[in-house]
């Protein structure tokens, strides 16, 4: 097959492409530049950056490198304006209402498996690949996305929101290995641009930076109370509770009280209205936990749901398996109740379901019921 397939400079999409060569297909690869810096006033008022840092200039040229050593063509793909207004847009208004979005889960509904497959299919390839740790099964015309063989990389909590059409057309070449044996392909085809370099744990496309800091520049501080929420005693002050996320508990500026026994303070919840950040002490305290969520954003991928089953759920990215039962399900609106108590989930964040190894899709969470 004559297969696109997204480089981004890192060592699971450059082993992705040794393997597609290697079982006979004709490989192109895409390097996507989905963030511009500059013209997105990135650096303003940002001292952990200077505007001669360009990470993702760097991972073109080790992309280049990359494409030399294999021997495939590398196209460069912009889609900066689709990732502001439809990813990082959506995100900042997200932040805005107090949520903690998820930019990653829709940079591959609206970017990766949107214009790029577009992109993909204009061209005459016949399909598009990506390095993402995940599986992709047909059976009777449907194709089913599956948890990769290395659970500890899995990534299809990311790919929640991609549509039956969108998987029917990529292929994932790393569902089936590890990724200690990623980084030893790497190593063995002598790939020294990407075999040891560090994964992306930054937000797609924008990268590793103080993440509070680089909000700065699109949401104005408005400083405020942090609350103790079980003696509604002030201990300190914030700089905008939209900074700040469920279960935090560094960079909060709260130090030790006298007389107390320090437990470490974390965030419990958020009054926008009022400005109030609340906390509580101890990572083990009951205003952490929720006994269930309300889901806006529906996507189910192959198969929907059922009312009154339980089912795996993730709400944070290798987040252990958690029951859920469906209480409520509708065409925009999902209800799940958790078998037992859960800790810090997250207005904004995805809640995504699983049956056994097969992803089912998911949606946003918009509310969460608490345990207190």
């Amino acid at each position: 097959m004559k297969i696109l397939l997204g480089i981004s400079g890192g060592v699971d999409s450059a082993v992705s492409a040794y393997l597609l060569l290697k079982a006979g297909h004709e490989v192109t690869g895409a390097f996507m530049r989905n963030w511009d810096a500059l013209v997105n006033n990135d650096y303003l008022g940002n001292p952990t950056l200077s505007s001669d840092q360009c990470p993702q200039e760097k991972d073109y040229e080790d992309a280049k490198k990359v494409a030399e050593k294999l021997g495939i063509p590398l196209l460069r793909v912009d889609y900066s304006k689709q990732y502001w207004d439809d990813v990082f847009t959506y995100a900042i208004g997200e932040y805005k209402k107090g949520k903690t979005p998820n930019p990653d889960i829709f940079c591959n509904k609206y970017v990766k498996f949107g214009p790029f497959l577009d992109f993909a299919k204009n061209q005459g390839f016949d399909a598009i690949a990506m390095g993402h740790y995940a599986k992709r099964v047909d059976e009777n015309g449907v194709a089913y996305l599956l948890k990769s063989h290395d659970k500890n990389k899995d990534q299809t909590y990311f790919l929640s929101q991609i549509s039956q059409e969108q998987l029917s057309w990529c292929l994932f070449p790393l569902g089936d290995i590890d990724k200690s044996e990623v980084r030893d392909i790497a190593h063995t085809l002598g790939l020294k641009s990407v075999m040891d370099k560090k994964d992306s744990t930054g937000i797609c496309f924008i990268g590793e930076r103080n993440f509070k800091e680089f909000l700065k520049n699109y949401i104005p501080v408005r400083k405020g109370s942090i609350i103790d929420i079980a003696t509604k005693r002030i201990i300190g002050e914030h700089e905008g509770v939209m900074f700040y996320t469920i279960g935090q508990r560094k960079g909060l500026g709260i130090g030790g009280i006298s007389g107390e026994i320090a437990k470490g303070w974390f965030v419990v919840d958020k009054d926008l209205e009022s400005n109030i950040l609340y906390v509580a002490s101890g990572d083990e305290n009951d205003y952490l936990y929720s006994v269930g969520c309300t889901v806006t954003h529906l996507n189910w991928i192959s198969k929907k749901p059922k009312l009154n089953k339980v089912y795996q759920a993730k709400f944070r990215y290798r987040q252990k398996d958690s029951l859920v039962k469906i209480t409520a399900l509708s065409e925009e609106t999902l209800v799940l109740s958790f078998i037992t108590p859960l800790k810090a989930v997250t207005p904004g964040q995805a809640a995504v379901l699983y049956e056994g190894e097969l992803c089912l899709g998911g949606g946003v969470i918009d509310s969460i019921s608490k345990k207190l």
